[in-house]
């Protein structure tokens, strides 16, 4: 999607593709505005934006908070082609990345401790699209990745190493960082043993870190089509979670467990696979669900219940460099922009392998 800039005193216009209304949530191209880049500022030609389930969950108003239009993208790789006048780590031509936040209050305390996702100032973060969220009566909206440019806070920026191949990094920037985010803060490391569920965007990559962390990973899935995959991967076992036999057998046995589940999920069985003390830990959906968690299953071999949120700026940049340090890169399809509303049906239809990746400028 190539554009040239006409900028005004206020603002500029963009091209983009988004979603119109929660009645028409087929992309369709259009024209947003942005408003002209403050002195800590950037302005992004988008080379490489990521698809995300989220992103078709937003389009979709699935979580009753979205404001349209709503052009979603929070997984977008480009160049800097503008900079304000105070920006200092950055320069025009320079690779960044812009993942799920652009902006936060950057005093509260959350901000502090380098985790703008919590921030609990006025608004909260600042989401790279459909924000702020957090404030309901606000009229105020972002659009995302899906566009020719994009504009973002100087510190909200992600340094792309050069390891990296540009076209298949930008999934790192929400899929990666939604991954490596729990496995390090609950701890992972070498000897333990780690099973993640759902092998798609998120848990191909989650199979990859944990492996990369030293862990012995076991990939649970309920399609024996991706056993092969997983293995590839790095997984040292396969489950399948509808053979009641190999769930038995692996009762009481991992340390930690990372659910990928995108949507409402019974947790029950997992819970059992959790040693003493062990931990299970979502970054898709506990509940609601209709069968509620066995709390005795989880009392009485002092397991842990948790969940996950993204990650902060450090934490994204740390993810990008981990990967490049391992060379641990997102399984994608490249796709052009038009042909987005075809993705988003193949994601739902889990006909993905594992991630798409849009060629902004093909």
């Amino acid at each position: 999607m190539n554009q040239d800039i006409a900028y005004n005193s206020d603002s500029f216009t963009v091209k983009a593709y988004g979603a119109k209304g929660e009645k028409n949530t087929t992309l369709v191209e259009m024209e947003v505005e942005r408003p002209m880049i403050k002195d800590n500022e950037v302005i992004i030609d988008i080379l490489y934006a990521g698809v995300c389930h989220s992103d078709i969950h937003q389009v979709a108003n699935d979580w009753n908070n979205t404001r349209y239009p709503c052009v979603p993208g929070h997984e977008n790789i480009g160049k800097i082609v503008k900079a304000g006048s105070k920006v200092s780590k950055f320069k025009v031509g320079d690779l960044v990345g812009v993942g799920c936040m652009i902006d936060s209050c950057q005093t509260c305390a959350q901000c502090k401790k380098d985790e703008e996702q919590f921030c609990t100032g006025p608004h909260g973060a600042t989401m790279t699209y459909n924000g702020y969220f957090a404030d309901p009566d606000s009229d105020f909206n972002t659009y995302g990745g899906y566009a020719s440019h994009i504009v973002s806070t100087e510190d909200f920026l992600i340094n792309i190493p050069k390891a990296l191949d540009i076209k298949k990094a930008a999934p790192i920037l929400c899929a990666g960082v939604t991954t490596y985010s729990p496995l390090k803060h609950w701890n992972v490391k070498a000897g333990d043993t780690v099973a993640i569920v759902g092998i798609g965007g998120l848990g191909h990559m989650g199979v990859q870190i944990a492996k990369a962390m030293g862990a012995k990973v076991t990939a649970i899935t309920t399609s024996e089509s991706k056993r092969k995959d997983a293995l590839e991967l790095g997984a040292d076992d396969v489950i399948i979670s509808e053979n009641e036999k190999d769930m038995e057998a692996a009762q009481m046995k991992f340390d930690f467990i990372l659910v990928t589940i995108p949507e409402a999920f019974d947790v029950n069985p997992y819970v059992n696979l959790i040693a003493p003390r062990g931990s299970l830990v979502t970054v898709g959906l506990l509940g609601p669900y209709e069968e509620p968690t066995n709390n005795m299953n989880v009392a009485m071999f002092a397991r842990q219940l948790g969940g996950s949120f993204i990650g902060g700026i450090k934490e994204t940049q740390d993810v990008m460099d981990f990967c490049a340090k391992h060379n641990i890169h997102p399984e994608v399809e490249m796709i052009k922009i038009e042909d987005v509303n075809e993705a988003f049906k193949k994601v739902n239809q889990e006909k993905v392998r594992y991630r798409y990746v849009i060629d902004m400028k093909a």
